[in-house]
């Protein structure tokens, strides 16, 4: 209801203010001249009057420069759009809790009016500081419609790069995508055509076309050219722009306040003050409280204060005990736990303490147990040994309780004894009980809290001393006298107990239910003075319409609190505006500043006093924001109009030195903090030595460095920015804690807000709730703006609302926001009286725990200081690098595995290698050892379920090359494929192929419950590969000729499928023989991870080949065991599954990776069962174990691993070194030796390259520099350094390999610890690959490719895969140096982004340690963008926390920017066999929308 009131009573009056505003005749004009009898440059004044022109015309103004750009929106799941009520987050406002100081719409204190100079005004400031724009907004020109494109190309053939560049023109013609058609103007946007003109509706890519087409590219300085040196990429130094504004004035002297009067009979200390008032004068009255509904409660009188303090003194010091010693001694600290509403308490609690001789520490009512900064709080309490809280009766009811009834410890708190004040609690004073009232010392009176920026409590100490002579200058300054009634709408005790003044306190709760309650009792009660801030002005010009009666004649002081805030000018002129009429003079208004260091700095004197008159001045905010002060003289947008917050207080001295380092003077034309030397401020924070020094303790040093300081008494740091005008004015512009310094130029986090709240604050804005806060990131702040919207607000709204927020503040600040988000209503953390705890969201936005409801970062507008990119050299030729090693002394980066023929050691060995083909060792160990069994395979289970020894696995194969004759009339050279689950027909059948003289292809066959995304592939395989019959199970067979199959693909184009489940026991007639070795002896079909379908012709001769290298390296033999558990379709997986155990005889026990999914320790028992030696697994086997095991101890007592002495990972992959040291950490204990746990490596040309065997060195770990890997470099630093990399060596090479390192682009060969592509030249090298186009020029390319210099004999095949050889210190088994191999990843799969190479497995590292709710990671790109998917395994309130922290992490350790990011739920990106993520898939799904994003963010 107030809300709905306040926004209809908003417009009447900004409307009322500007009918106003224009028949206003006193005009006051400040300019800056120069005063004679100083030599500082100050500010004169004229009579003209400048009203403040509310804020929001300057905001609307700048919006409309900018026509309606089309931004695209997130998309967003429908489950996230449906929020909670608003009361579900927080407790519904109570008591202490106040609105927002903020929530007024902070209005009018940007104008748009010209500054009429005056002619004496000095030269620099008529000139109008031109084009010093550094940061965000286009020059002047480019803004406006009309203005000519800056340098419009023709040439629309290229995607934009979004990452680089200067930033386009608004309004240009729309650059064409990729194979986008260019969409011409005034054409829709949400239809586009491909190239073939085919329209696309997708809401993803049609979003990211529409993102391209609007991001501004990111705005630059011109920076002077910088070389990279040893690999370092520097960040791109801000450079001063050479048009900046730079302070000319002389440099400022400290100014004097006007010396402090003597006064007859003021009494030595404030307690003597109340002792005298409390007994000459017991019945006047002291405080008046108020109840919510405005009536006065309660009249504390001067008399019952000082009884009762004198009672609660007494009480504390002598009934108070703890194992029979007094609880409190002098000099200990108390906390005074009050709420607002309760003054009268609070100020007896306050003087008892000061009575008792203890040191009061006032603070906030904790309302649970979480609150906002309750912790630092806590600390606080803590540190200053407070072991006592005092409070009410109704206050501690009201505190939060244990079982045992007694209040909570607090989180962080220490452990308090609650005491309630309440009389029946006080013990009267015996008659020989007398306080001791010394005179004002230097001894600490109470302390006060302050919570910084960063969101640490201090506390202030104020001495007795300082407290008196507080009270003095308020005194003079203000013209007090005996007995005046003064109204608080916060209480501020001192002061008024020495003047004896009568206080009419109104608490907040009775300002939001009735916000002119104060105005009421000033008419009610005639009071002389009143205390109030910006806000409760604003609130009761929204009220006043309801009361023509009110009359504020009697007022000879409106105190402004807050009047050093920069909007505060605006509500003391619309105030003036409308109460002028109902008795408001306006020399009674009198804003003053203050700081918790320094208590009150300056003060506006009352009329009668014969201050100076008020001045104003009109500001360029883009000055301000290099901390120079220049008049305005232009009608512009961003100006900035402050007023004074009067003269400085009497005895004071007053200096403004620079911000940063050494405490120098400014200028007076600069803006500094402004420094106090008197006797009324703080004396230190409590216990901190350093920081103390640094603040209460400064010595202020001239411009020129003299090194002698200017001043031998210590001034206070007061943490408000200004400058000192005429006659001692002061003028704040703004607060330590609130600057905001982004690339060298400083923003005031309240103008931000303030630009924030004008763009239609009512509408969308909950209670003008917004934050604005900066986080460092990449060596700069960033902006972030988090708001409360309002729950009525729609998806549209808030975009639309954003997006006009960053180009309001983008006109007006001249800066970019980094990142946007908008929360529910009443979720923010609240300060103690209401307001947004900043320190607290900026800690939440920081560990992802905001969860904002809608977000939006623009990166590419902000972050302009990323290294510059790569420029790519003409490559130096080969024959120059081979040159260059030998000249540095590096060998050629070549290895190779032991020699084969040396190796054989007994005559069985012997006898195998005479064979050439399979099919012949399978047929000799049927005859020389049928029995010995060859193959074991594990059901879930754990039992066997099928064995097949020499003799079984011969009868069965030839059981299956009769069927293929007969039934599948098949003919040699025929392709058959096997589409089996892993067992034992698989390698039945294939031996059955071989003996048919059939090449048999192994296919993966299709998930019953997934056929849509599994038979598709299956069908490909086959139809690729030619296959003229399909092998399988009855079970299968039924599959791919069902319903559910036919609605994936077509069933009737399926060659012949024979199933082999009962075949008649027939001998056949003769086995199959090849012609020559060279024949094609398999294909073997594997889907790379970028989604390419690649099948090799495997020959006789290379999988003899393949079989003896693995069979010679891991030491297999008939009598060995060995473990397998992977897919048995391709790669070495296959080979180890379906070829090793024929050739080496050994016994293969066989653990199908599926049978894990419903027992996952099945691998592990399998091993320590059978006491296996060695074991391969995948990554996905592994990441199984370590998930899925970590927890269940229980399963695993039984299991031992001591026995095994090579487990491998077989993969075609980096290594994934943090999978593998978990795996040994975790399984340690269960007796596995860290060493045995190694990688292999094989790709698509060779599938087996590196093994780690049985014999040879450990492998080995190096780290290397992450930037250098982007530039193609290898540059090895040591393990922790910044960005390392650790790289695990892939196992060794195997026998018969040999490898080399090439330069991708030249084909030359490289040096030791060079990075290149990795060749490998083999007899068991795949002869090629098998397609259906079969292009020649492909397969010449990767099989038989040759050096361009040095050896161009050798035949080589290309990996395709980077990485680089190492020389190290271990020997081989040989006894020569051994030479390790490192992988660091496909080329297919890197990114090229800026000139650089970018493995994405490197950035997904980093974003899965940016939040504990991230599963995993995918990242790719789409026309130059960076597109990061992660998997949320946490609740969907999660998912928009993610955009920001994945942003930031992207840009911090990878220096890119991130284009979208998509938040999906887990298990959505596809996973190979191999447990290899398929980006390409991925990638594909998120263009054509099937991922069902969670969100959706595009980065601007």
């Amino acid at each position: 209801m107030l809300r709905k009131h306040f926004s209809s009573e908003m417009q009447k009056s900004s409307s009322k203010m500007q009918q106003q505003q224009k028949t206003h005749k006193e005009h006051l004009v400040e300019v800056f001249k120069e005063k004679t009898n100083t030599n500082n440059k100050c500010m004169g004044h004229s009579s003209e009057f400048i009203a403040a022109y509310v804020h929001t015309e300057a905001v609307q103004a700048a919006l409309a420069k900018y026509k309606e750009r089309k931004m695209p929106m997130p998309s967003k799941r429908r489950s996230v759009l449906v929020h909670s009520s608003v009361e579900t987050y927080t407790p519904p406002d109570t008591s202490s809790a106040s609105e927002d100081e903020g929530s007024l719409r902070r209005q009018g204190r940007i104008t748009s009016t010209p500054f009429q100079s005056h002619s004496n005004v000095e030269p620099w400031l008529n000139r109008v500081i031109q084009g010093s724009s550094t940061s965000s907004s286009a020059s002047s020109t480019s803004s406006h419609p009309g203005g000519k494109p800056a340098a419009a190309s023709n040439n629309h053939s290229a995607p934009p790069d979004v990452t680089t560049g200067l930033m386009e023109h608004l309004h240009h013609e729309r650059p064409q995508v990729a194979s986008v058609r260019g969409v011409p103007r005034g054409y829709n946007s949400s239809i586009l055509e491909t190239g073939d003109g085919v329209p696309v509706n997708s809401r993803v890519s049609s979003k990211i076309q529409q993102l391209l087409n609007t991001l501004k590219r990111p705005k630059r300085p011109p920076l002077k050219e910088f070389f990279v040196d040893d690999f370092e990429e520097l960040l791109e130094v801000q450079q001063p722009d050479p048009n900046q504004p730079k302070p000319e004035g002389n440099q400022m002297n400290v100014l004097k306040g006007e010396p402090v009067g003597v006064v007859t009979n003021w009494p030595p200390s404030l307690l003597a003050a109340l002792q005298r008032w409390g007994t000459t004068q017991p019945k006047a009255p002291c405080l008046t409280a108020l109840d919510t509904t405005g009536k006065a409660v309660y009249t504390l009188t001067y008399g019952k204060l000082w009884s009762r303090s004198l009672k609660l003194a007494y009480t504390l010091l002598n009934k108070l005990t703890s194992r029979n010693e007094p609880l409190l001694k002098p000099g200990d600290r108390v906390a005074l736990v009050f709420p607002n509403s309760d003054p009268v308490m609070f100020m007896v609690a306050f003087y008892g303490c000061l009575l008792a001789e203890l040191i009061p520490v006032p603070i906030e009512v904790p309302l649970t147990r979480k609150d906002a900064g309750s912790q630092q709080i806590g600390f606080l309490l803590g540190s200053c040994g407070v072991t006592l809280a005092l409070t009410t009766d109704a206050c501690q009811k009201g505190l939060p309780k244990a079982q045992t009834g007694e209040v909570v410890t607090f989180k962080g708190w220490p452990r308090l004894i609650w005491f309630v004040i309440d009389g029946k609690h006080l013990a009267k004073p015996t008659k020989d009980w007398h306080p001791q009232l010394r005179d004002a010392s230097a001894e600490i009176a109470y302390i006060e809290y302050k919570t910084s920026k960063e969101g640490s409590t201090v506390g202030i100490t104020i001495s007795h001393a300082s407290m008196l002579a507080h009270c003095h200058a308020l005194t003079q300054a203000c013209g007090y006298s005996e007995g005046k009634l003064g109204l608080l709408c916060e209480y501020h005790t001192e002061s008024s107990v020495m003047n004896r003044m009568h206080v009419i306190s109104i608490p907040y709760a009775l300002m939001k239910v009735n916000p002119l309650s104060w105005i009421q009792k000033v008419c009610s009660y005639k009071a002389r003075v009143a205390v109030v801030k910006s806000r409760d002005m604003h609130w009761s010009l929204l009220a006043q319409r309801d009361q023509r009666d009110v009359s504020l004649s009697s007022l000879r002081m409106l105190i402004v609190a807050d009047g050093a805030n920069p909007w505060s000018i605006s509500s003391c002129d619309a105030f003036l505006n409308v109460f002028q009429s109902r008795g408001l003079r306006p020399e009674v208004i009198c804003p003053c500043a203050s700081s918790s260091e320094a208590l009150t700095v300056a003060i506006r004197r009352p009329p009668e006093l014969g201050g100076p008159p008020p001045g104003k001045a009109v500001l360029s905010m883009n000055c301000l924001s290099y901390g120079v002060i220049r008049v305005d003289t232009e009608e512009k947008l961003s100006v900035l109009t402050v007023q004074d917050v009067g003269q400085i207080m009497p005895g004071a001295k007053v200096c403004v030195v620079k911000v940063d380092g050494t405490p120098y003077l400014c200028k007076a034309d600069e803006v500094g903090e402004i420094c106090v030397n008197s006797g009324t401020t703080g004396m230190a924070y409590f216990g901190l030595l350093g920081i103390t020094k640094n603040v209460f303790e400064v010595c202020l040093f001239p411009v020129q460095s003299t090194g002698v300081p200017v001043s031998d008494q210590p001034f206070t740091r007061t943490g408000l920015l200004g400058f000192m005008g005429p006659d001692c004015l002061v003028f704040v512009v703004g607060k330590l804690d609130g600057l905001i310094t982004v690339s060298g130029r400083r923003h005031n986090a309240d103008d931000v807000v303030a630009t924030a709240l004008a763009v239609e604050p009512m509408k969308f804005v909950y209670r003008g709730r917004i934050a604005v806060f900066s986080v460092t990131v990449l060596h700069d702040d960033r902006i972030v703006l988090v708001a409360e919207q309002r729950p009525d607000a729609s998806e549209e709204d808030s975009f639309q609302w954003m997006s006009r927020v960053l180009q309001a503040i983008d006109s007006i600040h001249q800066v970019g926001v980094y990142c946007l988000a908008l929360v529910p209503a009443n979720t923010l953390p609240k300060a103690p009286l209401g307001g947004i705890h900043i320190s607290e969201t900026k800690q939440r936005f920081l560990e992802g725990a905001l969860h904002p409801c809608n977000v939006l970062m623009c990166p590419h507008t902000c972050v302009s200081n990323l290294p510059k990119p790569r420029q790519k050299q003409p490559d130096v030729g080969p024959a120059s690098m081979i040159v260059g090693n030998l000249v540095a002394g590096k060998r050629i980066a070549q290895a190779s595995g032991r020699d084969v023929t040396q190796l054989e050691d007994n005559d069985q060995a012997r006898k195998v290698t005479q064979f050439l083909y399979l099919a012949d060792v399978l047929q000799w160990r049927a005859q020389t050892t049928p029995d010995h069994p060859l193959f074991l395979l594990l059901n879930s289970k754990g039992t066997v379920a099928s064995t097949a020894s020499c003799m079984q696995l011969h009868k069965r194969a030839e059981r299956v090359a009769v069927a293929l004759i007969e039934k599948g009339r098949l003919n040699a050279g025929d392709h058959v494929a096997l589409v089996y689950p892993p067992g034992v027909d698989l390698i039945a059948t294939f031996y059955g192929c071989l003996y048919a003289g059939c090449i048999p292809i192994t296919v993966r066959p299709p998930h019953p419950q997934n056929l849509a995304t599994t038979l598709p592939t299956v069908k490909m395989i086959v139809e690729v590969s030619k296959s003229a019959c399909i092998l399988t199970t009855q079970v299968i067979m039924k599959l791919l000729k069902s319903k559910e199959a036919a609605a994936a693909v077509d069933i009737k184009t399926w060659p012949t499928i024979l199933d082999t489940d009962d075949m008649p026991k027939k001998k056949l007639a003769n086995i199959f023989r090849p012609t020559s070795p060279d024949m094609l002896a398999y294909l073997d079909f594997s889907v790379s991870t970028t989604g390419i379908l690649a099948g090799v012709k495997m020959s006789h001769a290379a999988t003899s080949a393949l079989c003896r290298s693995i069979k010679l390296q891991c030491e297999l033999y008939p009598s060995r065991q060995i473990a397998i558990c992977l897919d048995p379709y391709c790669g070495l997986g296959f080979a180890l599954w379906c070829l090793c155990s024929v050739y080496s005889g050994h016994q293969s026990i066989l653990v199908p990776p599926l049978e894990l999914e419903s027992n996952v320790s099945l691998w592990l028992s399998a091993v320590s069962q059978y006491k296996v030696r060695v074991t391969f697994c995948s990554y996905s086997v592994m990441e199984m174990c370590t998930k899925g095991l970590g927890t269940q101890t229980d399963m695993l007592r039984v299991i031992n691993l001591s026995c095994v002495r090579t487990c491998m990972v077989v993969a075609e992959e980096r290594p994934r070194i943090a999978l593998t040291q978990s795996f040994s950490k975790l399984f340690k204990d269960l007796g596995l030796s860290a060493r045995a746990v190694s990688t292999t490596f094989g790709c698509r040309v060779n599938v087996a390259i590196c093994l780690q065997g049985t014999a040879g060195p450990d492998p080995t770990t190096v780290y290397v520099d992450m930037r250098a890997l982007r530039h193609d470099r290898v540059r090895l630093v040591e393990r922790g350094s910044p960005h390392s990399l650790p790289l695990m060596e892939s196992g060794k090479i195997l026998p018969g390999v040999k490898v080399i390192i090439a330069h991708t682009e030249t084909k030359g060969p490289l040096g030791d610890s060079h990075l290149g592509e990795i060749w490998v030249s083999s007899p068991h090298n795949a002869t090629g690959y098998y397609t259906v186009y079969g292009e020649e020029a492909l397969h010449a390319d990767h099989f038989t490719a040759r050096l361009s210099f040095g050896d161009t004999q050798t035949i080589w095949a290309r990996t395709g895969y980077l990485g680089f050889l190492r020389r190290t210190e271990l020997t081989d088994a040989s006894g020569e140096r051994h030479d390790a191999l490192y992988v660091v990843g496909s080329l297919d799969e890197t990114l090229e982004l800026r000139g650089m190479r970018y493995h994405p497995i490197d950035i997904e590292t980093s974003v899965i340690r940016a939040h504990k709710s991230i599963a995993e990671c995918a990242v790719f790109t789409w026309t130059n963008l960076l597109v990061v998917v992660v998997e949320l395994e946490g609740s969907e309130q999660e998912a928009l926390d993610l955009v920001a922290l994945v942003t930031n992490v992207v840009l911090e350790e990878h220096y890119l920017i991130v284009g979208v990011v998509v938040i999906v739920d887990p298990g959505v990106i596809p996973i190979n066999s191999r447990g290899e993520k398929q980006r390409m898939h991925l990638r594909d799904g998120f263009l054509a929308d099937q991922l069902d994003p969670i969100y959706v963010a595009y980065n601007m």
